[in-house]
């Protein structure tokens, strides 16, 4: 910390600490925070950068200027000198407090740390600002008590990081003194950044600096025009004339309107009355901020309503394809029907106690290729599911639907494939027994199935059938009866079509995943709406 001295203070010191703003605020403004800094863009929406920057920004001044103003009504008012490159912002600074106080002429683009000037009296107030971590402090018996002056970085810099750090400074800002020149005066940026501290109420000064005489009306009554077009007519301006190339401070005559104005502002009533005006625009510029925050993070859960409705959609023609090929039997041709064609030795014809080792061992190689042709049926089922999805995303045109894409694995997820068939073999297992649980005339009937095929041999021939093998369905109603074998061969059918949709299916829980994050749920913006309507009923 620098510490200088000045021979006339700009004004009386502030008296009488007011200590923080009632609990039932500060916790409103505080539970506002942090909701606000949990606050995510997952979906790379149109205009998510700009509502990013606005979060950001609003997290400063709750950050800055409310939550620290409210912590501590009595902290000196903050009076920001800002304006664009070569504005004459360190100059007028320094010629304000009679003391080189912040560096002047420099070199630019160039970083450096912003200069925080405060009376010496008004240190214990400050402690603790997070401003403080960013700025070099200079203790001065020029700055009345209740007032720090700010000497802020370009807005305008060739460096992201110092204009970066001059918006933030104006977000903690009770007072803004606009530094501009005749030459610039009409450049965009600084009446957008002026037209939005108007919008939130913050107190504002200008000073046009470098007029040359001879366009001193004109420029003046332009300037003056302007103000009134953005309805900001009231705000003070001040002239400092053009002095030509010049080293050092103004002439004091210079800089006394300014001077005798920061000392009326700074007076006990006038320096309260001008935070408690800005700290009530703030309040009231966080509902509209906070509600568009809201209506962007609404707009992230509607996108992945869309998004989610597009993918399961997708879905829904492959899932049907992949339940209806089961039904039609489409999974026992081919190697299945092949596999039962080699046994015909021993499993065709009626089936006694002759020849049992060789057709159960048959009967083991075609379960072998049922189940084989089961996991091919329900990967396939997979991948289709895989490819409808992508094929969406990647004609849709909606938004995150290239994001989304980008997250779909390359290829389908097989690890749960074999799973699934050993499920439905044992389901099929269980069914088989149920013809041994019927009256004493089934119980006899399925003892001599089982005796000629073996224990396993009869949930074989069940997963046979329903896979499409009429040859096992055969020997079935031969031994069991084709009533009980329907009922049979239905459950376990209508098990594996099930399951084959389901993996269809199951290619969209793969690229949702991303979408189940907390941000984008339904309600993710009724917390922050929560707290507007709070502060709606608080300020």
């Amino acid at each position: 910390m620098i510490t200088a001295t000045a021979p006339e203070p700009l004004g009386a010191a502030v008296t009488g600490r007011l200590g923080p703003a009632s609990p039932t605020l500060l916790d409103a403004v505080t539970d506002l925070r942090r909701d606000v800094a949990a606050t995510e863009f997952v979906l790379p929406l149109p205009g998510v950068e700009e509502a990013e920057d606005s979060r950001r920004r609003l997290l400063d001044q709750l950050d800055d200027h409310l939550l620290p103003r409210l912590r501590e009504l009595s902290a000196p008012g903050f009076v920001v000198v800002a304006g664009s490159t070569g504005a004459g912002k360190s100059t007028l600074v320094n010629s304000l407090l009679g003391t080189e106080v912040s560096a002047a002429g420099v070199l630019r683009p160039t970083t450096r740390r912003p200069v925080l000037v405060h009376h010496p009296d008004d240190g214990d107030l400050l402690a603790g600002h997070p401003l403080l971590e960013i700025v070099e402090v200079v203790a001065h018996d020029g700055v009345p008590r209740g007032l720090v002056v700010v000497d802020a970085p370009d807005l305008d810099s060739l460096l992201e990081s110092n204009r970066s750090t001059a918006h933030r400074l104006l977000e903690s800002a009770d007072l803004w003194l606009f530094v501009t020149t005749a030459a610039r005066y009409g450049d965009a940026l600084p009446w957008s950044v002026l037209d939005r501290a108007h919008e939130r109420g913050t107190s504002m000064a200008m000073v046009l600096n470098r007029v040359p005489d001879a366009a001193l009306v004109e420029v003046r009554g332009d300037l003056l025009g302007r103000l009134r077009a953005r309805g900001m007519s009231s705000v003070p301006l001040f002239l400092v004339p053009d002095l030509g190339p010049h080293e050092g401070m103004l002439d004091a005559r210079h800089v006394a309107p300014v001077r005798r104005w920061l000392a009326m502002v700074a007076g006990p009533d006038r320096a309260r009355s001008v935070i408690a005006r800005t700290q009530r625009g703030a309040l009231r510029a966080l509902r509209p901020w906070v509600d568009e925050l809201a209506d962007g993070v609404q707009a992230q859960a509607d996108a992945r309503t869309a998004l989610e409705g597009l993918v399961r959609e997708s879905v829904d023609e492959p899932a049907h394809a992949a339940a209806d090929a089961v039904r039609s039997g489409g999974a026992g041709d081919g190697p299945v029907r092949s596999r039962w064609a080699a046994g015909q030795g021993v499993l065709d014809g009626r089936w006694g106690r002759r020849r049992r080792a060789a057709r159960r061992e048959a009967l083991g190689a075609v379960d072998a290729e049922v189940r084989g042709a089961v996991e091919v049926a329900l990967a396939t089922a997979r991948g289709r599911g895989h490819a409808a999805v992508r094929h969406a995303l990647g004609v849709s045109g909606l938004a995150g639907a290239a994001w989304l894409l980008d997250r779909l694995p390359s290829a389908p997820a097989q690890d749960d494939v074999a799973a699934q068939v050993e499920e439905w073999a044992g389901g099929a297992a269980a069914q088989a027994a149920l013809a041994d649980a019927g009256d004493r005339h089934a119980r006899r009937r399925y003892a001599r199935l089982a005796t000629s095929a073996g224990p396993d041999g009869v949930s074989t021939l069940v997963r046979a059938a329903a896979v499409g093998l009429p040859a096992a369905r055969r020997v079935l109603d031969d031994g069991l009866g084709s009533v009980v074998v329907e009922d049979l061969v239905r459950a376990t059918r209508d098990d594996l079509a099930a399951r084959a949709s389901a993996q269809a299916r199951a290619a969209a829980d793969e690229v949702l995943g991303p979408l189940g994050h907390a941000e984008l749920a339904d309600d993710a913006a009724s917390r922050l709406r929560l707290r507007l309507a709070v502060l709606k009923g608080l300020a």
